[in-house]
């Protein structure tokens, strides 16, 4: 990913030369008009890039049976479905991450079946348990999908947040080591914006390209499914001077 540099800017004029400078005198009298506080500053800009792996995955597992007898391709089914969702509870799965949906129909001359079962996995781990127990037990009686890996609004939130909170750290040390070289002393910040954010799913350019061959792994998805964000900041801090500092104090 190209970052655009990063950028510093310092206004050190004091109060008095800002005033010796740019305010004339009034009529009548020899003193200058008083200036308005002038802001010493220093201006620096920063990025911070975030990744982060998804945090959901969703598989789909089928069930079929075709009969002559409705009774008999139903009970088939049921029994097989009542078993994969039993399995997938056992792994940690909650009620709401589990949907079924069914279709009975009549072939020719026989009576077909079809249940799926869509799953919402956050623990991978258990995900790939479940799915190899459930080929083991049901062998080819079981159709599992591959699973589909994706962020939640609520982590891509987060991930952005994070990235954003980063730029401003980076800023703020940044600043602090041009205020040291400057023998100056960082103050408060004036204005914080978020200029710029930059957001891609999948492998880096650096990363290189899995055989089209072969089916991926869990970790070739997971990783094409990653998010990475990146956040430029512009800040805006009061700049001090060491001598102003131990008069104050």
């Amino acid at each position: 990913m190209a970052i655009t540099p990063g950028q510093v800017f310092a206004s050190l004029l004091s109060d008095a030369e800002n005033g010796k400078r740019c305010w004339p005198e009034r009529r009548g009298s020899k003193s200058p008009v008083p200036p308005p506080s002038a802001e010493r500053e220093v201006q620096v800009s920063a990025t911070a890039e975030v990744s982060a792996p998804p945090n959901r995955a969703r598989i789909c597992m089928l069930v079929a049976s075709r009969k002559e007898a409705a009774a008999a391709a139903k009970s088939s089914v049921t029994r097989r479905l009542e078993y994969i969702v039993q399995s997938v509870r056992a792994h940690g799965v909650r009620e709401d991450g589990i949907i079924v949906t069914k279709d009975f129909r009549r072939i020719e001359n026989a009576y077909q079946m079809e249940a799926e079962v869509s799953v919402i996995f956050s623990d991978f781990g258990k995900m790939e348990n479940c799915c190899n127990l459930l080929v083991e037990k049901l062998d080819s009686s079981v159709v599992v999908g591959s699973p589909q890996f994706y962020h939640t609004t609520e982590a891509v939130e987060n991930i952005r947040r994070q990235a954003c909170l980063r730029a401003v750290a980076n800023s703020r040390r940044k600043a602090f080591e041009v205020c040291r070289l400057l023998g100056q002393t960082l103050g408060r910040p004036l204005i914080v914006r978020e200029e710029e954010i930059k957001e891609t799913e999948g492998l880096t350019s650096e990363a290189q390209a899995p055989d089209n061959t072969r089916p991926l792994t869990i970790q070739q998805q997971i990783s094409n499914a990653s998010v990475t964000v990146c956040s430029k900041v512009y800040v805006t801090f009061e700049l001090k001077s060491k001598d102003n500092v131990k008069r104050n104090n």
